[in-house]
């Protein structure tokens, strides 16, 4: 597992999965200073006693000063979230519009948010709805100044669970996880990037029914210049989810071994386009 924060800096959502806590608190104090050092406000929200939580950070420098001025604060699972319950996505990517409204007024460049969102996840209803709410507040961000590290702990969730939540970001320092589904720079679309291969068939067709992309002009725009390889079962599920939507996906990415494909196996719903 990449434990690196520099390589996901560039990027305004990120996944961080743990084992060790104590190794995501170090990244979230890294991630957290550039968010001071850029001038935002920063939270940091996980589960646990406030003034706990706000002494393993105190080794960000100006963290104290931060916490006095607005500038940084320390907020409970409880506060931040539908703690204990099954979000509402849409309520939720609310409340943070409404969190990064409020830096904004109050003269910040945005809103940097570290949460370790673990102990919101339990059921299969839960996962479900916070992947959805994972990817509705990553198409919020691509507009917003708003930037998240989303911690899970592989610990406690396991591997399946983690996939399913990692594959909703642009951006994960989990290695196992081959291929991610975003938003995308058009209205509608999304993003695809990695590998789409025999392994993740199941996993890009929960995502892409997650993400509940809607038709325009006939269309399911799929942004894939950064694909490096789909294999022909995952081109398939894309007829397949193009089909009972009664449109056609459009793939675009710069591999035209992909249109070759889709022509032998005659998928009808499906039309790659160079990227």
């Amino acid at each position: 597992m990449n434990s690196d924060l520099e390589f996901l800096a560039p990027h305004g959502h990120i996944c961080w999965t743990y084992e060790d806590p104590a190794a995501f608190e170090e990244q979230a104090r890294s991630y957290l200073a550039q968010g001071l050092a850029a001038g935002e406000r920063v939270w940091y929200v996980a589960d646990g006693d406030r003034s706990t939580l706000i002494s393993r950070l105190s080794a960000i420098d100006g963290f104290a000063a931060a916490l006095t001025s607005g500038a940084a604060d320390v907020v409970s699972l409880g506060e931040a979230y539908d703690y204990g319950s099954v979000i509402e996505p849409e309520h939720q990517v609310s409340a943070y519009r409404a969190a990064t409204e409020a830096a904004l007024a109050a003269g910040y460049r945005g809103l940097r948010v570290a949460a370790d969102v673990t102990a919101l996840i339990g059921s299969a209803e839960q996962v479900d709805a916070f992947a959805r709410y994972e990817h509705l507040i990553d198409r919020y961000m691509r507009t917003a100044p708003m930037a998240a590290m989303c911690a899970y702990s592989r610990t406690v969730l396991g591997s399946d669970v983690i996939a399913q939540l990692a594959c909703m970001h642009p951006a994960t320092n989990a290695d196992d996880v081959l291929f991610r589904l975003c938003a995308g720079d058009e209205a509608d679309s999304v993003t695809v990037a990695g590998e789409l291969d025999p392994s993740h068939q199941q996993l890009l067709a929960t995502a892409l029914t997650r993400v509940d992309l809607r038709p325009i002009d006939g269309e399911l725009v799929l942004q894939a210049p950064e694909l490096r390889f789909i294999d022909h079962r995952c081109l398939i599920e894309l007829h397949e989810y193009a089909r009972r939507r009664d449109a056609d996906v459009v793939l675009r990415t710069p591999h035209t071994a992909a249109a070759r494909v889709v022509d032998m196996l005659g998928l009808g719903n499906v039309r790659v386009e160079a990227a």
